[in-house]
């Protein structure tokens, strides 16, 4: 195959979203700015000129929405109001007029699959079985056994852990949360539910100056009417993974069409969360301008690389090959071609997973830390579509180390899964320590520790000397932080800065750009080509320990590496390079 074929691309006038490097935050983590322990909307307004250093445009803000905080603002009690520790709606309006003023956007949370069973809505739904909201939410009767014994409606496993059905005693029925318990889901067939999710949840927001949202969970509001037990795929319980089974529902088009009418009077994005859809022409379907639903999504390949199948803390640390890896990203890209109106995203991290560097990289010492953050922000940088980056990871953040105890870890997720190997091990310590393991690599919680602004413990900047924050920061933070790096050419910031450069100024490739796959089957090194209308990039970069021979595609010019003095025709352990060709 030659090294460039004749491919044609041609960047149009693209909006604005297209060409946004976005930020992700985590409120309750980012930055305190009253001392309570908790970020807030303040804190990350004192951080705006941080963020547009970095050759940040545009911010995604998790739930800050007022809520009991079962799942950390993703059990929403009042879409229309804050969670009082982070602030007030005139602290977001004033989010919204400070960023706005530096020309940064910002994006919000929209999760609507579900709401808190605090909200209003779901207090009057369970009050009776003729109240008026009744049917916003999704109920059903009882199953009963051959003894006459209660039974759960089918044999779904909810996202946390345990049934999705939920048994309510007041009206003697169930109710349905693909996640916790305390997440009862809305029931979309009803279309004054959606109605009234539409005006509180996006309308209110969009009419303050929002610029957007990313879509938690958008491929689930469309349940199959007949709720069918899902396929048995764990020999050893009853309940199993069943999102094959609800994900992609039969209305799902219908829905995000009547959402993207609204968003697209306000020039919003729409960026959706999309697990569990491995047909691509469904992704495509959700995400070509032509068919009005969505401007992209999240699809979560490479989050899934060596992931297990039934349960994702089955999984073994590091028990995946690199072409497993080059799939994952294969697949992504190929959104982005010549002859397709769709676009996608380009991210390693976000507030469900481990850190990249622990992920993909090597996390063994700090040098090596830093070398392979360095070259995983290179690597992601080269990817097309609209480009996440999530807080900390410009600093290189690692996962919490094994001495890190299950007792200061805070997820939900985490929790219930060492606390069932508890139960079914009967406190088997080998079985725990296995279990350990696997959240020390995967857990949610090594993104959501508080962000390492100092070198100092045990509060590191975020919050106050004599402060306790909400969450024991990572210790690695006393080498690890913003402080340290801003003024270090050499740090893993400095790096991100420079390539966030090299991104914009040739976004043709390297934002618009079409991606294709070389070197296939080199289980060390991840190449890769990018084209556009007059340029052509070769982006190289060895995932392995070792040297690795430098691939030859032909003679370009070396843009970047992550290692000064890099060797003619060797790539050293964890480095990356660019080259351009005219």
């Amino acid at each position: 195959m030659p090294l460039f074929t004749n491919k044609i691309f041609t960047m149009i006038d693209a909006p604005w979203w297209k060409d946004a490097v976005v930020y992700q935050i985590y409120p309750a983590s980012f930055k305190d700015s009253n001392n309570d322990g908790l970020g807030d909307i303040q804190g990350i307004i004192s951080k705006l000129n941080y963020l547009q250093s970095l050759g940040v445009n545009t911010m995604w803000v998790c739930p800050m929405y007022a809520s009991p905080q079962v799942d950390m603002g993703y059990d929403i009690s009042d879409y229309k109001d804050v969670y009082p520790p982070y602030g007030t709606v005139a602290d977001m309006e004033d989010l919204l007029r400070q960023a706005h003023s530096r020309r940064m956007k910002v994006l919000l949370d929209l999760v609507i699959n579900h709401t808190s069973d605090q909200h209003a809505w779901f207090k009057e739904s369970r009050s009776s079985k003729t109240n008026p909201k009744r049917d916003w939410y999704i109920w059903k009767p009882a199953k009963f056994d051959k003894h006459g014994n209660l039974q759960a409606p089918n044999n779904w496993r909810a996202n946390f852990g345990g049934s999705v059905w939920e048994w309510d005693e007041l009206t003697q029925e169930y109710y349905l949360h693909l996640f916790a318990i305390e997440q009862p889901d809305l029931n979309w067939e009803n279309e004054a539910t959606r109605q009234a999710v539409y005006k509180d949840a996006m309308i209110f927001w969009l009419d303050k100056g929002v610029d957007g949202f990313r879509i938690d969970t958008v491929n689930m509001y469309s349940k199959p009417s007949h709720y069918p037990d899902a396929e048995i795929t764990d020999l050893n319980a009853f309940l199993q993974e069943a999102a094959p089974v609800y994900v992609n529902g039969p209305r799902m088009d219908e829905y995000l069409m009547e959402m993207n009418e609204i968003l697209k009077r306000y020039n919003a994005v729409s960026i959706g969360e999309c697990p569990q859809t491995p047909d691509m022409e469904r992704v495509r379907r959700y995400v070509n301008a032509q068919e009005k639903q969505l401007d992209m999504v999240f699809q979560f390949d490479i989050s899934d690389v060596g992931i297990d199948k039934v349960h994702k803390f089955r999984s073994k640390p590091h028990n995946h090959k690199l072409t497993d890896m080059k799939s994952a990203i294969a697949r992504t890209q190929s959104l982005i071609s010549p002859t397709s109106d769709s676009w996608t995203t380009a991210f390693m991290e976000n507030h469900d997973q481990g850190r990249s560097i622990s992920r993909f990289g090597n996390d063994t010492t700090p040098e090596l830390s830093i070398r392979s953050g360095k070259m995983l922000a290179l690597f992601n940088t080269c990817h097309s579509g609209t480009l996440f980056i999530y807080q900390g990871q410009e600093l290189g953040c690692v996962n919490l180390p094994m001495s890190y105890p299950i007792e200061d870890y805070q997820d939900l997720d985490s929790l219930n899964y060492y606390n069932l190997v508890k139960e079914r091990s009967h406190g088997d310590k080998a079985q725990l320590a296995e279990a350990m393991s696997a959240i020390q690599y995967l857990a949610r919680d090594h993104a959501r520790t508080p962000m390492q602004w100092e070198p100092t413990l045990p509060h590191g900047g975020f919050t106050g000397e004599v402060v306790k924050p909400w969450m024991k920061l990572n210790p690695f933070t006393i080498i690890i932080n913003a402080e340290q790096q801003i003024d270090d050419p050499h740090s893993v910031m400095s790096f991100w800065k420079k390539i966030l450069q090299l991104r914009q100024k040739h976004k043709e490739l390297f934002v618009h750009g079409v991606f294709e796959l070389v070197d296939v089957d080199n289980e060390n090194v991840f190449s890769f080509l990018k084209h556009s209308k007059n340029k052509k990039a070769l982006v190289v970069c060895n995932f392995s320990d070792g040297e690795s021979k430098l691939p030859f595609f032909g003679s370009g010019d070396l843009l970047i590496s992550n290692v000064d003095g890099s060797k003619e025709d060797t790539l050293e352990a964890w480095e990356g390079r660019v080259y351009l060709f005219n």
